[in-house]
């Protein structure tokens, strides 16, 4: 749906296999996109060109879809609204994309889970959430992205960082977090 909204996982297969062979396949993709207990990739499909299965991840029901009748992205992420009850803080941060510019990179996909994680805890109500995550796996950059897309969102408008020492808060302001340099 969005950059940071994956929707749905499509396992094609040709006309040798049936069109639910690789549902499985496909299940398995979304299982390793999940993180916690949130769901990343709630839809999944298989198909042969010929029709789809399709697997809610949130409800369990699978059903069989003619070729015409794949979802639109708007169906699904209507879908996806009401079967996960969605807030409207919940969705106004979600709809707020990453940070990017020409120097930034994206966020790795494990980086995309704790981000998309923290954000929908926090505009769920939730005023802490921890992250525990190596050294070298970007932290500093996590949490900018955190509370960028909180800011941008309106959700929060003011948010305490903290580090252990000075130089680990100066080499996050005068980095990761000087798009926010306005703000600090």
């Amino acid at each position: 749906y969005h950059e940071n909204v994956p929707l749905a996982i499509i396992e094609a297969k040709d006309l040798r296999h049936t069109y639910d062979h690789g549902m499985q396949q496909g299940i398995d993709y979304a299982e390793g996109l999940k993180h916690a207990e949130s769901l990343q990739v709630p839809f999944v499909y298989a198909s042969n060109g010929e029709a789809f299965l399709e697997h809610d991840m949130l409800t369990g029901k699978e059903r069989k879809l003619a070729m015409h009748e794949f979802p639109t992205k708007e169906e699904l992420w209507e879908r996806f609204k009401q079967e996960k009850g969605l807030t409207p803080n919940q969705i106004k941060v979600i709809n707020e994309p990453y940070y990017s510019s020409r120097d930034t990179y994206s966020p790795r996909y494990y980086q995309q889970n704790a981000i998309n994680r923290v954000v929908e805890k926090i505009a769920n109500g939730e005023r802490r959430a921890l992250l525990v995550m190596a050294t070298g796996t970007g932290k500093t950059y996590t949490a900018f992205q955190i509370v960028y897309r909180l800011l941008k969102a309106g959700i929060k408008h003011r948010v305490l960082y903290l580090a252990d020492r000075n130089i680990l808060v100066d080499q996050a302001r005068i980095g990761d977090f000087n798009p926010l340099s306005d703000k600090i």
